[in-house]
């Protein structure tokens, strides 16, 4: 009995990637490194793709289980800071 190939698997290129997750490179990557996204893989040493069945999973699971959005600051807290007193003594020059 001839043995089953194992089910071939789409990859896509980063623009692809990028099409379906609107986030930015370095978010993509901090995720990847947290675990939180699928990992990427080499298939030659200047390409890198993501498997799109992973990539489509994520998405699935993702719109199944809401997110809490982030609270907002708390704009109490901030530290402001006086603005410099340049010399004020003369008048200015008119930029032109």
């Amino acid at each position: 009995m001839a043995q089953a190939d194992p089910p071939l698997r789409r990859t896509i290129k980063k623009t692809q990637l990028r099409q379906m997750v609107p986030l930015a490179d370095s978010t993509i990557w901090e995720m990847e490194r947290r675990g939180q996204f699928p990992r990427r893989f080499l298939l030659t040493p200047r390409c890198v793709v993501w498997d799109l069945a992973e990539v489509e999973a994520w998405l699935a699971h993702r719109r199944s289980s809401p997110i809490a959005r982030a609270t907002p600051p708390d704009v109490h807290r901030r530290h402001t800071r006086p603005v410099r007193a340049a010399d004020r003594t003369g008048p200015r020059p008119f930029p032109g």
